[in-house]
């Protein structure tokens, strides 16, 4: 564990209670949750569940390591970087989707 790890995990925990209104040990938890889900995609497809924006419950399957996802097209891409947004290739759909980390569900 790097110091740099742990500086990311308490800024993303107060994203949590800024953005979200959790409480500072509930944000610390789900922050901690999703550096373990990330660090686990990195190495390979992991199955995890996350609330989608309409309250349905998803069960998904990705990964972020670059070996098992196609190559991105060279492209235009002025999007502004959101630190509480998770984009990932679903290994089901064959496409890249996207989640907010305030919602991955620990199952």
């Amino acid at each position: 564990m790097k110091k740099t790890d742990l500086r990311t995990i308490m800024t993303l925990a107060w994203q949590f209670v800024k953005r979200n209104g959790f409480a500072l040990a509930e944000a610390l938890k789900q922050a901690w949750q999703v550096f373990k889900l990330k660090a686990k995609m990195y190495r390979g497809i992991v199955k995890f569940y996350y609330q989608k924006v309409d309250g349905s419950l998803r069960e998904a399957y990705g990964t972020l390591n670059p070996d098992l996802m196609p190559v991105k097209p060279d492209g235009n891409d002025r999007r502004l970087k959101n630190p509480t947004v998770q984009v990932y290739f679903d290994t089901e759909v064959q496409d890249f989707r996207c989640f907010k980390l305030a919602n991955v569900l620990n199952r």
